[in-house]
């Protein structure tokens, strides 16, 4: 059987190199020149949802759900994620994407968002919520993920450059970093780094323990993290391609006081930490998955949604690199799309 490297082990690697070994796969390596979890997905917001706007994006999800849900506390709480809408053209694109979902067989409900205990619902006009979603751990799942690949045989290595490892094929999961890895073998794939940040505050007393992750339409988001903290999230509207992945205070303070409007109790609370990091980003803002050139096979690109798609992802790349049939349909996802124009752009980015 053929020696296949991941390299990257956040993630989207480690659930590669489980599934391949859950297949059957025994000689398998999976390398990061950092540590397990150490990139994006050790920054990640660590939301879960079935909620987009375009077929496969749904379909990878929905099959991940699955995972996340044997894992169970505290690596993963379906506690929903909340849509709010609070204008009208706002409600015509949450009714347009309900309609698209619910037709793909995601359970997503028109709610009163007054059963939401201290939420701000004055101002909205409909809100829709997918119970399945939740929210989980990006650092616990992708180290669990490790954990049960090196039972099955896995060689794991830290602090290692995968390029300088003998293998027959080479798998390309490292996030924003996957376009450089791939032009050391020569190949050029259309992935950008968009800086993207986040920032926790707390403690906010009294906090629900099923408080979902909330979405206003502007694009800002909170979730709880453990029983007093929240965190906070929102795309910036000048886009930060290429880095340095640095925090702007003055967006923290935007979304505090969003927040406060969103969520009164939590108004005043302190910035506990603020960070930043990078999203993969393609031109459509799906994935790359599929063979890229001789001997190496990507799988990257994933605009921000890779780990809640890390599951199904995992043993779709599993199923095929090992000659079988995936459940999940990666054709849409080749590289290919590009230059024949087959791109399908998400339009719901988070």
């Amino acid at each position: 059987m053929a020696r296949l490297v991941v390299a990257g082990a956040g993630a989207i690697g480690a659930s590669i190199a489980y599934h391949l070994a859950r297949a059957g796969a025994r000689d398998v390596v999976l390398a990061d020149t950092g540590e397990i979890a150490g990139g994006a997905t050790g920054r990640a917001m660590g939301g879960v949802r079935q909620q987009f706007t375009t077929q496969a994006e749904v379909r990878l999800v929905q099959a991940s759900v699955r995972l996340f849900e044997e894992l169970g506390a505290p690596l993963f709480q379906p506690v929903g994620y909340l849509f709010l809408a609070t204008t009208e053209a706002g409600l015509g694109e949450l009714e347009e994407r309900h309609g698209v979902q619910v037709a793909l067989g995601v359970p997503v409900e028109r709610v009163d968002a007054g059963f939401v205990r201290g939420l701000r619902v004055d101002d909205v006009l409909g809100a829709v919520i997918c119970r399945e979603d939740g929210i989980a751990d990006p650092v616990g799942v992708t180290h669990e993920l490790v954990r049960r690949a090196a039972a099955l045989g896995v060689e794991v290595r830290e602090h290692t450059d995968a390029l300088g490892l003998d293998g027959d094929l080479l798998v390309v999961a490292t996030g924003a970093s996957s376009r450089d890895v791939a032009a050391a073998r020569g190949v050029d794939l259309p992935v950008r780094p968009l800086v993207r940040q986040l920032a926790d505050v707390g403690p906010v007393e009294a906090l629900p323990p099923e408080l979902p992750m909330t979405i206003e339409e502007t694009g800002f988001h909170f979730r709880s993290v453990g029983a007093d903290r929240l965190r906070l999230a929102m795309g910036e509207s000048e886009a930060r391609w290429d880095g340095p992945a640095v925090v702007r205070d003055e967006l923290v303070e935007d979304w505090r006081r969003r927040l406060a409007h969103r969520y009164p109790s939590a108004a005043g609370a302190p910035v506990v930490r603020a960070w930043a990091g990078l999203y993969d980003m393609t031109p459509d803002a799906h994935p790359i998955i599929g063979p890229v050139g001789e001997d190496l096979y990507a799988v990257c690109g994933f605009s921000g949604h890779g780990f809640m798609q890390a599951p199904a992802v995992g043993a779709a790349v599993a199923a095929e690199l090992l000659g079988e049939s995936p459940l999940v349909d990666l054709t849409s996802y080749r590289l290919e799309r590009f230059e024949s124009g087959r791109g399908f752009p998400e339009t719901l980015v988070l």
